[in-house]
């Protein structure tokens, strides 16, 4: 079988600030003609670095030892020629965000005609159709009428099309995805998963596909190497592997599920939070005098109810409402009907009358390192609630940052570090520090676990859940990640197109959905095997 990409003794150091990072050390593995072989690892384990390195596309700082050839080709230390010869036609990549690969300010048209002009010398109708033909290629509907739509105009898994329209645009040899399914809801990672799968059928593609996660490895590629530190600690048959994997941190990864149910919520436990037909309409105005002629109809008489101890599961695609219902609980944004917390309804309440329950009321953002300041330490960051709330009597401010620190897991010697200086899962738990100082009623959990290696989500299940024991805390909990709503929710309600089309209690939900749209996020998340997933 023909050899398209080879690594052989790949070293990658950085220097920064008078210093050597050892990023790759000693890597070797190769990519056969037709051939899937996946990257995998937790972040920082060098994967992204093993593939850029292929095609030269690492910073001036970089110092590249070893091999990678390209069809026979030396890929390292190749002139600019060749290498440019190589990008976009021969190797092609695919990356995570696609909203931050494409140009806000150019069309779709523009974006990938630039391409094919750029390597095929076509322009004018002759780009147009081949742009068209693409977009085709890739399952964008009515394809010939988007051409002029810009990329915040199309849909997550959309843009994510458009990024393997252009990668295909050159009909290379060679795709590097590099965790193209990251960011996307479990639908449209499953049709991604497909397209790529179909593609490399038809095209005839090798593919490197770059993940942490394994339930995704399992599904697309053929062989599996294992990286950690910079090194490839395993490589082998992907069935091979996940059945008998014989590296300690291979096994690691692959038990790194969240696992169990959530602790039984307390028998007459109080309700902290109710809806009644919560609706949230953002007006359509137009004309001169800003008449509003329709709405954005984003969340339609949503019901809820969340006891002290218990966790709500808000699940959907993208666009589905999920996070402006929470937004409007926590009356953040305008809404109506009735929002009774603790008994009382605050839905008409002023601002001045809301400020005393935020202490109550807290939230924890997907990313953590863009809700952090980057400005301020660890310290100044979790005691920003305090400076606002006050700090409680007889307590001195530094006391109660450590203290919180230490409950998350945190060592409270770290306190005057900036953001940067730790890693994704200590962000997230600084984040959760944040809130958790406070005392809070019910928290806001939006998406907490989708930046986050699998390793990492384990670890903060476990703490959300020691937390919720400890405290009684009531969880709204957002996600798209079904295994991680079902290892904390005790409820579940499903939204789509800001209607509540499914809830119950989540184990109902999860075992038997009574909804073809529940049953597809059901499919796409646990496949059809819905059954040994809960075992």
């Amino acid at each position: 079988m023909t050899t398209v990409l080879d690594f052989r003794d790949l070293t990658v150091d950085f220097r920064q600030d008078g210093r050597i990072i050892h990023a790759v050390k000693g890597v070797s593995f190769s990519v056969a003609k037709g051939e899937t072989v996946a990257l995998v690892g937790e972040s920082g384990s060098g994967k992204s670095v093993t593939a850029l390195s292929s095609v030269a596309l690492l910073g001036g700082n970089a110092e590249v030892a070893g091999s990678v050839t390209y069809l026979g080709r030396e890929m390292i230390g190749a002139s600019e020629d060749v290498l440019r010869d190589v990008r976009g036609n021969d190797i092609s990549f695919i990356f995570q965000e696609p909203m931050t690969s494409l140009n806000p300010l150019h069309t779709i048209e523009r974006q990938l005609g630039e391409s094919i002009a750029l390597h095929q010398g076509l322009s004018g109708a002759a780009a147009r159709a081949r742009v068209v033909e693409l977009l085709d290629k890739v399952g964008i509907r009515d394809a010939a009428n988007r051409l002029q739509d810009y990329p915040h105009q199309l849909s997550g898994g959309q843009r994510q099309r458009v990024m393997i329209a252009m990668a295909l645009a050159n009909g290379p040899e060679l795709l590097i995805a590099d965790e193209p399914t990251t960011a996307l809801d479990v639908t449209i990672q499953a049709q991604i998963l497909d397209l790529l799968a179909e593609l490399k059928e038809r095209e005839g593609l090798s593919l490197l596909f770059i993940s942490h996660d394994l339930g995704i490895v399992r599904r697309i590629a053929d062989r599996v190497c294992v990286m950690q530190g910079g090194e490839i600690v395993e490589q082998g048959p992907v069935a091979e592997i996940f059945a008998n994997p014989q590296h300690p941190y291979t096994k690691k990864l692959l038990a790194a599920e969240p696992k169990g149910r959530p602790d039984p919520v307390a028998e007459g436990a109080e309700e902290i939070v109710r809806t009644e037909d919560l609706r949230v309409w953002f007006p359509i105005k137009r004309g001169l005098m800003r008449r509003t002629v329709g709405h954005v109809k984003a969340v339609n008489a949503a019901t809820i109810s969340v006891r002290a101890g218990e966790t709500l599961g808000i699940v959907g695609e993208s666009g589905s409402g999920k996070t402006t219902l929470a937004l409007g609980i926590m009356r953040l944004i305008e809404s109506t009907g009735p929002i009774v917390y603790l008994g009382k309804d605050i839905s008409g309440w002023r601002p001045r009358e809301l400020r005393k329950l935020r202490r109550d009321m807290q939230i924890v953002f997907q990313d953590p390192y863009g809700s952090l300041s980057p400005r301020m330490t660890c310290e100044q960051i979790i005691a920003e609630g305090l400076t606002v709330h006050g700090v409680e009597k007889g307590r001195n401010r530094r006391e109660m940052v450590a203290e919180i620190m230490a409950e998350v897991g945190l060592d409270p010697a770290m306190m005057e570090r900036y953001p940067h200086e730790f890693s994704g899962g200590q962000r997230q738990r600084i984040a959760i520090a944040r809130a958790m100082i406070l005392r809070p009623k019910v928290v806001v959990l939006d998406e907490p676990t989708s930046a986050l290696d699998m390793t990492v989500q384990v670890q903060i299940v476990e703490l959300l859940r020691d937390l919720q024991r400890r405290y009684g805390l009531a969880y709204l909990f957002i996600s798209h990640d079904l295994r991680v709503v079902r290892a904390l929710a005790h409820k579940v309600i499903v939204m789509k197109a800001g209607d509540v089309v499914e809830s119950g209690a989540g184990e109902a939900v999860f075992e038997a959905p009574k909804t073809e749209y529940t049953r597809e996020l059901m499919a796409a998340a646990f496949g059809h095997a819905l059954a040994s997933a809960s075992a």
